[in-house]
């Protein structure tokens, strides 16, 4: 009689299971180390959007960047694209142990609810936080229908 030892893995979607494990350690293990390369990740800058009466507002983080180093487009009736690039100048003669803060291009996209005027945007940056007031288009505003008996 022939023995052989039992292994959990040997059943395919057992294996499966085991090698996406492997694969999602592996991708995380390399967004942890950027070294120094330029990033396109989709939550940088942070963003906090809200929707008043009559316009959108955009917020985002931009720490040492000034308004030369960002593009800001409107596209389509509701879409808002934020590029830029964050430059880094490292010390001459310095050993780097850790960076945290990542530097290079980065686009950054959304798509808002409603349509919006693209005439009447407006984009400032004080103290490292973008402000884009986005006016919502004449038809996308709410408007009170007055009832009539």
């Amino acid at each position: 009689m022939l023995v052989t030892r039992w292994n959990p893995l040997e059943g395919s979607w057992l294996r499966q299971m085991h090698n996406l494990h492997e694969e999602m350690n592996r991708l995380f293990s390399r967004w942890n180390d950027w070294s120094g390369q330029s990033f396109d990740v989709a939550t940088f800058p942070a963003l906090n959007v809200w929707e008043e009466d009559d316009a959108f507002r955009v917020e985002a983080e931009l720490p040492g960047l000034t308004m030369n180093d960002l593009e800001i487009y409107v596209t389509g009736q509701n879409q808002l694209a934020i590029k830029g690039e964050r430059k880094v100048a490292p010390p001459q003669k310095a050993v780097q142990h850790r960076q945290e803060r990542h530097f290079g291009k980065f686009v950054r996209a959304l798509t808002l609810p409603s349509a919006i005027d693209p005439n009447k945007v407006d984009a400032r940056l004080d103290n490292g936080v973008l402000t884009i007031v986005l006016p919502k288009h004449e038809g996308a505003k709410p408007r009170k229908i007055e009832v009539k008996a």
